[in-house]
C-alpha cells in the first residue's frame, strides 16, 4: 500500500511538470506547451543540446526543419566529449555566460534521445536540481511555432553532411550540377598535418600558397597578389563555379584559405565547422593515402572574382576617415590592442591602428579564438559574440572591416559574421603586421578612453 502512494505522488508530480529523477537518472519529459510557457517565464531557460549545426540551421536527425527555437540558449552534448584537462571548470563558466543556472528550472532538448539526456546527467552531476527533457522534433513539426536558422548557415558544415557527400548523395543546399571538392589546408609542409591523417580524399594546400613568406628578415606572410592567386586556382583545380569544402586540423588555416578563394572568385566556398575534430568526434576515421588536385585550364571568370571580400590598406585608410560609416574592428587579444605585446615572434612593433575598436578574438595568444568558438572548435552562438560587439560600441549596420595580425583569426570571424547574416563586411587583410611595417602609418598603444 504504502509502495502505491508514493508511485502515485510520484506519477502526480510527473504530470505537473515536476521534474523527478530516479537513482538511474531518469529526467522528465515535458510537451510543446511546457516549453512554450517556460520561454515566457524568466525562472526557466530552454536548451539546444544538439550539434550546434543543428542550432545553426542544419537538418540533422531526420528534423523537419533546421534551426532553434526562438529565445533557446545553446550547450552541446559534443562539448562533454572534449578531451581536455580540467574541462570541466570552463564548462561551468560557459553554462554561467549562458544563464543556466542551478536556480532556473531547466528544458533540454534534443533530436536524437540522447543529448538531451547526456547534458542532463552532468547538469545533474553538478547537483542541477530542476531538469526536463523535451524532442524538439515536435516542435519543428508544428510550423505555427518559430524556429531561427542563421541566414547562410551553409557556409559551415557537419562532419555529417562532409560524409554523406563522400558516400555519393548531395545533403541539403548542395546542387548536383556544382562539383564539389574537398581540400585540407595546413601550413607548411604536408608531414607537418597532412601526412598524419585527414578527411578522405582530401589533397593539401599549404597556406604559404595564399601567403608566400616576403623575402625579409624575418620573413612575414602576407596576401599574394592576384595573379598568383589565379594561378594557384588553375594549379589545385578549382573553379569560379565549383563548390569547395576547406577542412584542417587547426580550423584558423581551413578559414584563411576558404576566405582567400572566396576572394579569387569561387562563388561556393565553405568550410567544416570545427575542423578535423568535428570528423573524429563524429566517429569517422582519417586517412593517410596522399591525393593530388586535378589542375583545370580556365577558372571560368575573373580574378577576383569578389573584391568586396578584402578591404585593401587604401580603402581601410579612406573608411578610418568617415567612421559614420565604417569601423575598423581589432579582432585581436586586449594586449595586443593595448600594445603591451606584438603578437607575434617575428615582428616586433606594438600598438593599434588609431580608430580601431577593439573586437576580441582569443584570450591568450595571436592562435586563441576563445570569444568565437565553442569547446569542440565549431562557431559559437552568433548573439554571444554579437553582445560582446555592442558593449565595445561596434555597430553592425555600418561596414565591418575586421584585422588582425595578417588575416588568419579574421577569416574565421568574417565567416561567422557572414553565417549569421552581415553582409556589409571586410577583411583588412594587411592587418597590423602590414600597417605597423610602413613607418608612415600612425600607431597608439595604451587603454583607449571611452566614447
Amino acid at each position: 500500500m504504502k509502495n502505491a502512494v508514493i508511485i502515485a505522488i510520484v506519477m502526480t508530480l510527473a504530470m505537473m511538470g515536476w521534474n523527478v529523477q530516479s537513482r538511474a537518472e531518469e529526467f522528465t519529459k515535458v510537451d510543446t506547451g511546457k516549453v512554450v510557457a517556460a520561454l515566457k517565464d524568466p525562472n526557466w531557460v530552454v536548451v539546444d543540446t544538439r550539434l550546434n549545426d543543428a542550432f545553426n540551421g542544419w537538418k540533422l536527425d531526420g528534423i523537419t526543419r533546421g534551426g532553434h527555437i526562438n529565445g533557446a540558449v545553446d550547450f552541446s552534448a559534443n562539448w562533454l566529449k572534449v578531451e581536455e584537462k580540467n574541462l570541466k571548470e570552463p564548462l561551468q563558466e560557459i553554462l554561467a555566460t549562458k544563464g543556466i543556472t542551478p536556480d532556473k528550472q531547466i528544458v533540454l532538448y534534443d533530436a536524437n534521445g540522447k543529448d538531451a539526456d547526456n547534458v542532463a546527467k552532468f547538469l545533474h552531476s553538478l547537483n542541477y536540481p530542476h531538469l526536463f527533457t523535451y524532442d524538439v522534433k515536435q516542435w519543428a513539426a508544428d510550423t505555427d511555432l518559430p524556429m531561427t536558422k542563421y541566414e547562410n548557415y551553409h557556409l559551415i558544415v557537419p562532419a555529417v553532411v562532409v560524409k554523406e557527400i563522400l558516400d555519393g548523395k548531395y545533403p541539403e543546399t548542395f546542387k548536383q550540377d556544382k562539383p564539389i571538392k574537398l581540400i585540407e589546408a595546413s601550413w607548411g609542409e604536408e608531414k607537418t598535418s597532412y601526412a598524419k591523417g585527414h578527411i578522405p580524399t582530401t589533397f593539401h594546400i599549404n597556406t604559404d600558397r595564399v601567403e608566400p613568406p616576403t623575402p625579409t628578415e624575418p620573413p612575414m606572410w602576407i596576401l599574394a597578389d592576384d595573379a598568383t592567386l589565379g594561378k594557384l586556382a588553375l594549379e589545385i583545380g578549382v573553379t569560379k563555379n565549383d563548390t569547395v569544402i576547406v577542412t584542417s586540423e587547426e580550423p584558423l588555416a581551413a578559414y584563411r584559405v576558404a576566405t582567400v578563394l572566396r576572394y579569387t572568385g569561387v562563388d561556393d566556398v565553405r568550410v567544416l565547422n570545427g575542423g578535423t575534430l568535428a570528423w573524429t568526434m563524429a566517429g569517422y576515421e582519417l586517412e593517410t593515402e596522399r591525393h593530388n588536385p586535378v589542375p583545370v585550364k580556365d577558372f571560368g571568370g575573373p580574378v577576383p572574382g569578389h573584391p568586396e571580400v578584402i578591404d585593401t590598406m587604401a580603402e581601410t585608410k579612406a573608411g578610418l576617415a568617415e567612421p559614420d560609416r565604417f569601423i575598423l574592428v581589432d579582432n585581436r587579444t586586449w594586449q595586443e590592442h593595448i600594445g603591451e605585446i606584438s603578437g607575434y615572434s617575428y615582428h616586433d612593433k606594438k600598438g593599434r591602428i588609431p580608430g580601431a575598436i577593439f573586437g576580441y578574438a582569443g584570450k591568450k595568444d595571436s592562435y586563441g579564438m576563445e570569444y568565437f568558438r565553442n569547446p569542440d572548435k565549431t562557431m559559437r552562438n552568433a548573439e554571444e559574440f554579437l553582445a560582446l560587439w555592442r558593449e565595445q560600441g561596434i555597430d553592425t549596420s555600418k561596414h565591418l572591416s575586421f584585422m588582425c595580425g595578417s588575416g588568419w583569426r579574421v577569416a574565421e570571424i568574417y565567416t561567422y559574421a557572414d553565417v549569421y547574416g552581415l553582409d556589409d563586411i571586410g577583411i583588412f587583410s594587411d592587418g597590423w603586421i602590414g600597417w605597423s611595417t610602413d613607418p608612415a602609418n600612425p600607431i597608439v598603444t595604451g587603454v583607449p578612453k571611452k566614447n
